[in-house]
């Protein structure tokens, strides 16, 4: 039996860009991968089987689009879901650039050599940014994706609101907000994302959180009164400031160690979200 980890991601910054000719947006990400996993467990079989610890996942998930796409040989897959669906930390995305890693490496057989991030992004957007296996600049549509390297040793406090959000929500929600309000231009040299990058590197912790962004961040917040009230959870508990990942509806605080993440944790009232998480910043050993 093979067991594959795949880790969630947090948005440090999510720059929503001009929308494109193909109908897409543009977007401009600091991506990290942190240390809460959903586990795969695949098991060499006669017949395609799947098993998931959340029953709202059916026959067609990323696990088995992934290793369809890899033409791989039958497999018995039971996934242990750690990470919330619809709530921006990218675990079926996750999911699938496991399998793709596996692939990749020849830990599931003989499967043949191709274009593993062309397969990558026909399986979803942030797939090519998980196969980095650690922080990157994501540019495009997620296509562009140039890794970090080696990380500080940070850490992350997650909470899950009471909802959860549709992507397509959250783009129709920022959409109306810019009815209102310029679009960005877009310039790259200007970008928030290149300045957050710049600081992770140096490892200057009080510049990345003062340039943390979200654009999704403030029409979601302002729409739905449970991330409001798990928003409000952080600051009270004694985050400096929390921030949506993705398109939601998860909201993080930034720590620079595990005992910080932990004592914040520990502060935030469980009455006002459905879940906490405390996990650090996490890279392959290959960039270690």
């Amino acid at each position: 039996m093979l067991v594959l980890r795949a880790p969630a991601k947090v948005n440090l910054t999510l720059e929503v860009l001009a929308r494109r000719a193909d109908g897409y947006h543009a977007l401009r990400s600091v991506m990290v991968p942190i240390g809460l996993y959903d586990e795969i467990r695949l098991e060499p079989s006669a017949a395609p089987a799947f098993f998931a610890s959340d029953a709202a996942l059916g026959v067609d998930n990323s696990v088995s689009r992934a290793l369809e796409a890899v033409e791989a040989r039958p497999y018995r897959v039971t996934l242990e879901k750690r990470i919330p669906a619809g709530a921006g930390l990218g675990g079926g995305s996750s999911d699938a650039a496991s399998v793709l890693a596996a692939a990749s490496e020849g830990r599931l057989g003989g499967i043949p050599e191709r274009d593993w991030l062309a397969t990558a992004r026909t399986l979803g957007s942030d797939v090519p940014f998980f196969l980095t296996g650690t922080a990157a600049l994501v540019e495009g549509t997620g296509e562009r994706v140039t890794a970090l390297g080696a990380l500080p040793p940070w850490w992350v406090v997650v909470v899950r609101p009471k909802v959860a959000i549709a992507t397509a929500e959250a783009y129709r929600m920022l959409a109306e907000r810019r009815e209102r309000e310029p679009i960005p231009s877009g310039n790259r040299a200007a970008s928030v994302s290149l300045a957050l990058l710049s600081a992770l590197q140096r490892g200057a912790f009080t510049d990345v959180v003062a340039l943390a962004s979200n654009d999704f961040h403030e029409p979601t917040v302002e729409r739905f009164p449970e991330i409001a009230r798990a928003h409000g959870a952080l600051a009270s508990a004694g985050a400096t400031r929390s921030l949506l990942s993705g398109s939601g509806s998860c909201l993080f605080a930034l720590c620079c160690d595990e005992l910080t993440a932990r004592a914040l944790a520990k502060r935030v009232d469980r009455a006002a979200v459905a879940d906490v998480y405390v996990a650090p910043f996490v890279a392959s050993e290959r960039w270690r």
